[in-house]
């Protein structure tokens, strides 16, 4: 049973760049918004050291910096931020109904509109030594962090679009780009299998996978395995980027928000509407093309206005 129940006006889930954006917007049109963090305080952005290409911080910034002044200025403006996990929801599907969800298995909060803004999380390989450098040459995002590497050797694990992508805009910008395929072929389109082809400073490993990341606090080098022939040998690179792909955080929203075949939440034209009336969505918990902070921010924005105009119309 639960403990609380507390009724409000809008209610955001997440805390990244769109929750927070939202949280502002929100705030200063006076719909008194409460956000529930989740367990990462912030986002994806927090496990980023330098952020380069946020607008606003001519000499760049750090991930949680960034995230903190955010908070900030929503708090600023009247938002209350609390820290706790969404353990359940109850969805209204009426025009005007009330929202339930349940926080930590304790605390209800009927809400009149709600906000999803959970994020994606990047899929990494596991490995102890590639977890133990994220930040610190190994990331999941090759045009927010590809700059620090200019001029530098890098290492891309992927074998779909997003690889193949990340390792094209990489060449653009580093001495050489080694994409290692876990497989004997790629899984990227045609298209972008031609670009990687015809681009001189990429070289692709197929049956190659990473069996370590060298380095103490940064990254000095991978050692690959073969997987056909058990054959080891050491890349040296400073950048590993990992692009195997991107999981949704909507699994408590299975079964009653409609996304699609790989859990992005689905909104409705150019706007944040999901198919329930009252629930928006913003961020990368819908976008899956840009994945970036600022977009993410714009999305955040959006789903302000959005709720903000829904609740205007039941008045």
């Amino acid at each position: 049973m639960s403990d609380t129940i507390e009724r409000i006006k809008c209610l955001i889930i997440g805390s990244g760049p769109a929750g927070y954006t939202a949280a502002i917007y929100a705030a200063r049109a006076d719909l008194k918004p409460v956000m529930y963090t989740g367990m990462q305080m912030g986002g994806q952005l927090t496990t980023t050291t330098e952020v380069d290409n946020f607008p606003g911080y001519p000499n760049g910034t750090d991930g949680t910096v960034l995230m903190e002044d955010l908070k900030k200025q929503a708090e600023r403006f009247g938002t209350e931020v609390r820290f706790g996990m969404v353990t359940k929801v109850d969805l209204s599907k009426e025009e005007g109904g009330i929202h339930k969800v349940t926080i930590d298995d304790s605390v209800v909060i009927e809400a009149n509109s709600v906000i999803i803004s959970t994020g994606a999380t990047a899929k990494y390989l596991g490995l102890e030594s590639e977890q133990r450098l994220i930040g610190g040459g190994v990331s999941a995002c090759a045009t927010c962090d590809g700059f620090f590497y200019k001029g530098q050797d890098v290492i891309v694990v992927g074998a779909g679009d997003t690889a193949a992508e990340e390792a094209t805009y990489l060449a653009n910008i580093c001495n050489k780009v080694t994409i290692l395929v876990r497989k004997d072929y790629m899984r990227a389109s045609k298209a972008m299998q031609h670009r990687v082809d015809k681009t001189p400073n990429i070289e692709v490993k197929f049956n190659t996978e990473i069996d370590e990341v060298l380095g103490s606090n940064v990254v000095e080098g991978v050692r690959a395995v073969n997987n056909k022939t058990g054959e080891k040998e050491v890349i040296d690179v400073t950048g590993v980027f990992i692009a195997i792909g991107h999981k949704p955080n909507t699994d408590i929203f299975k079964g009653v928000l409609d996304m699609d075949e790989t859990g992005y939440l689905i909104t409705k034209g150019k706007s944040t509407k999901t198919n329930l009336p009252g629930v928006f969505a913003a961020g990368d918990v819908q976008d899956k093309e840009y994945r970036q902070a600022v977009t993410a921010a714009g999305t955040g924005c959006m789903a302000a206005l959005d709720t903000e105009r829904y609740l205007g119309s039941l008045e």
